[in-house]
């Protein structure tokens, strides 16, 4: 069997230039891991680059090495693997405004009227995406409004020199807070944990360093600022809330902060109390469950741990407010199958296994979870959420009733038409 049929068959942990030289060393191979957090490349990428042997790793981000110190071909976080990513032809000469168009053409499909954006600037590395989301809105083709969250890695002095500020926008396309990210991905075994992955000496990585996402928490909460801050690993989500606690020392309202965890995988009791103490909420990534679930159980954490994943239920009875999220691409946006998961916590490997049953929660809960809860974590619960006098006139109209159906079956409703601001964005 060669090493092409030994993919396909059965998988690897990892692509490395073994695997991608043997697709071709004449044209640059370049492969984005679904999480979103790691990509694969084959050696004439990393030449087209010009990223040399002696390349030194960003802050936070890591292109990895074998055990003699030459690279591999697998590299970790965006600020590694932009730099391959951005010498991509089509990447530079594509239309940004017209691809944001094009996209949420489709997701009136899936009755989505209102989604976030929660890494503004982090694929060009620059604030002119601001600027590409106004000019969207302003052609009056956009058939979903937007809330994004200037990303990270620019820096904060970039974004305010660019003068884009928190609640600056209208209705349609507005920026609604401040990312940041404080490690990587659970599948992809970079999230940061408090213990080693399972048979692993390995415990993540911390894409911000502790202190650093204390202090740029306290500065950018300090400037009115609701923060959005991205945490996967029990570690990591340890950091999030010591960084929320330094934002609350310092004086500021954390009512006006609205703090969320993104994410927030991987989550204990204790960590719970935290955040109803801090004032802090959760969006769960809860197609983790479903698609990585059995993963999460043999090859990240072992039973015990994989059961902490998504705690929806135990969040809600400490009245901490949380919302389901798909974090496109990695999932589709699909609400109706964010809403099933939460319901059953079924898996995709595994119909059977039901991980963490004592987390499943109600169908009610679930539908709050992708629409008022929502729209409350994005400041937008005067306009959308719930039908209510004065509000903006969103609506779907579903098949059937997800309150009636059998809950293995939710995913299955088809969405008959959706309504934005009382005109019709789509129609099934």
């Amino acid at each position: 069997m060669d090493r092409r049929t030994k993919l396909r068959s059965s998988g690897a942990d990892a692509l490395t230039f073994a695997e991608l030289d043997a697709v071709s060393t004449e044209h640059p191979v370049f492969i984005l891991n679904a999480s979103g957090h790691l990509a694969y490349a084959n050696s004439k990428a990393f030449e087209v680059a010009g990223i040399a042997a002696d390349v030194e790793n960003p802050t936070g981000a890591e292109f990895v090495r074998d055990a003699t110190g030459k690279l591999t071909g697998t590299i970790k976080n965006n600020v590694a693997f932009l730099q391959i990513l951005k010498k991509y032809p089509a990447f530079t000469k594509a239309d940004p405004v017209e691809a944001l168009i094009d996209l949420l053409k489709k997701w009136g499909q899936y009755g989505l009227t209102t989604f976030s954006e929660l890494s503004l600037g982090g694929l060009s590395q620059s604030p002119a995406d601001a600027s590409i989301m106004s000019d969207a809105a302003q052609t009056g083709r956009l058939k979903a409004r937007i809330r994004a969250y200037p990303f990270y890695t620019i820096g904060s002095k970039a974004w305010d020199k660019a003068g884009v500020k928190p609640g600056q926008g209208n209705e349609l396309v507005r920026i609604a807070g401040y990312k940041l990210v404080a490690d990587g991905s659970n599948q992809g075994f970079t999230g940061l944990q408090r213990e080693p992955y399972l048979d692993s000496k390995s415990r993540g990585i911390a894409y911000m360093s502790a202190e650093d996402l204390k202090q740029t928490a306290v500065e950018r909460a300090g400037k009115g600022w609701h923060l959005s801050i991205h945490g996967n690993g029990d570690a990591a989500i340890d950091n999030v809330l010591d960084a929320c606690e330094a934002v609350r020392d310092a004086g500021i309202d954390m009512a006006k902060v609205r703090p969320r965890i993104e994410h927030c995988s991987i989550l204990h009791d204790k960590q719970i109390a935290r955040m109803k103490e801090l004032g802090v909420s959760a969006s769960f990534l809860i197609e983790h469950v479903h698609y990585w679930g059995v993963a999460m159980r043999d090859k990240v954490f072992g039973e015990a741990k994989a059961k902490l994943l998504d705690r929806c239920r135990n969040v809600e009875k400490a009245g901490v407010g949380f919302s389901l999220h798909s974090d496109f691409m990695v999932t589709d946006p699909d609400p109706l199958h964010m809403i099933e998961m939460a319901v059953t916590r079924r898996t995709w490997k595994e119909p059977d296994y039901v991980l963490g049953p004592n987390e499943t929660i109600s169908v009610e809960s679930a539908i709050r979870a992708v629409t008022s809860e929502a729209a409350w974590q994005l400041y937008s619960e005067h306009e959308v959420g719930s039908l209510e006098v004065g509000k903006l006139a969103d609506l779907v109209i579903l098949e059937k009733d997800p309150r009636k159906v059998a809950s293995d079956t939710i995913k299955d409703i088809k969405v008959l038409e959706t309504w934005m601001d009382g005109k019709q964005v789509f129609k099934a």
